[in-house]
């Protein structure tokens, strides 16, 4: 049975260009399920998914939507719909791969849709914004962006190039074969540069039983892309060490994770083992940019272009109390692990950030606000003693044999 490629997009503004590309693909034997997403004129190609489904999909109507005449209601409403139905058509098999082109509201449609698709799923993005920063239209999600070079409005001696390989692009993604390799149930792990004795001595011993794990460095990209790998149902148990980028997310550092961060493994059962690790420090650039309003705080210079700065009793005790609303969200089996001997390099006895006040502050926070069904275990130890990371891996190992 031949490959299908989803090709999604506004086929009043965009209906030419479509199926120019519809023709590449088709001419390389492969098939092609056209998506409408468009709101203004009739379709210039005959869609496979009218346009009509998408928009109720996303809650809207479409004639209503065509009535108000308001672009950014329209393009929203739409996003909603594709976020739905590219995840719904592709469970149903309808498609293996997915091509978009656009402008600034085409690229943020199809990228919904495709941020709504599993990893590995072959995504191509043909796009007039490729060229910037991307990040909010990719998320975490492999989305391969291709500049258009030239706007996606019309096919000429530029644009007829660039659609032909793209095209050729998502075909060679959806044909082409993945080695088998030497899988082991995955474990993902959270990791900074101030738990890296931790992670990696945990690491060893998850692998000698073996488990293969994948580290994420918890720059808020890392933690989001983690939660999206758990959110996949490929992983069998998450470390989750450094859970930093809660830090970020209440006090206003640059590596927050968003508000969702400990809910991945939580919602879908997944077993975790999880400490407060680098909650002690909020990241910032270099010290220029550091809001005026934290002026007097305690300071760390980690490196020329990231400062830390310490959280507070306060701001620790709102953490435990966030910590326990995302563990009590736990369908499976979680554990919390604290080391009383300082959550990092730098905080620990003699440190500069050794501040045990504000430890004790969200330990007593999150034994207050904790399903009692959840155990937390206190060892004195810091969290990057041999000692901690033994009981680490050994508690994940538990989980995940009794958990199978």
């Amino acid at each position: 049975m031949p490959k299908t490629v989803a090709l999604l997009g506004a086929l009043d503004t965009k209906g030419l260009e479509y199926g120019f590309v519809k023709q590449c693909i088709e001419a390389r034997g492969l098939r092609t399920l056209v998506i409408d997403t468009g709101v203004l004129g009739p379709p210039r190609i005959a869609p496979d998914v009218p346009r009509e489904k998408v928009a109720a999909a996303g809650g809207a109507n479409l004639a209503d939507l065509v009535a108000r005449e308001d672009r950014g209601e329209a393009v929203a409403a739409m996003a909603r719909g594709v976020e739905v139905l590219a995840a719904q058509l592709y469970s149903e098999g309808r498609f293996d791969g997915i091509l978009a082109l656009g402008g600034g509201g085409g690229t943020s449609v199809a990228c919904a849709a495709m941020r709504a698709l599993p990893l590995g799923v072959p995504k191509v993005m043909v796009s007039t914004v490729a060229g910037g920063d991307v990040s909010s239209y990719v998320g975490v999600k492999d989305i391969v962006m291709i500049p258009s070079i030239v706007d996606v409005a019309g096919i000429n001696r530029i644009s007829r190039g660039v659609f032909a390989r793209a095209a050729g692009a998502i075909c060679g993604m959806i044909e082409a074969a993945v080695p088998p390799g030497d899988d082991k149930p995955l474990v993902a792990a959270s990791m900074f540069g101030n738990t890296t004795p931790c992670v990696e001595t945990a690491k060893a011993m998850l692998e000698a039983a073996g488990y293969e794990v994948l580290v994420f460095h918890a720059t808020g990209t890392g933690g989001r892309t983690m939660e999206s790998l758990v959110e996949s149902g490929v992983v069998a148990g998450v470390l989750d060490v450094t859970t930093t980028e809660w830090a970020d997310e209440l006090v206003g550092g640059v590596f927050t994770a968003g508000p969702t961060r400990l809910e991945a493994a939580a919602r879908h059962g997944v077993p975790a083992v999880v400490t407060p690790a680098c909650l002690d420090m909020v990241n910032f650039w270099a010290p220029s940019t550091i809001p005026e309003h934290f002026r007097g705080r305690r300071f760390y210079q980690h490196n020329p272009n990231i400062t830390l700065m310490r959280t507070t009793p306060d701001e620790c005790r709102r953490l435990g109390q966030i910590v326990a609303e995302k563990l009590n969200l736990s369908t499976g089996p979680v554990a919390v692990l604290i080391p009383l001997r300082g959550w990092s390099m730098i905080d620990a006895p003699g440190g500069p950030f050794w501040w045990p006040e504000a430890d004790q502050a969200f330990a007593d926070a999150l034994k207050a606000a904790l399903r009692p069904d959840v155990p937390i275990v206190e060892i004195d130890a810091n969290v990057n003693d041999p000692e901690f990371a033994r009981r680490c891996a050994e508690t994940l190992l538990e989980m995940m044999q009794t958990n199978n």
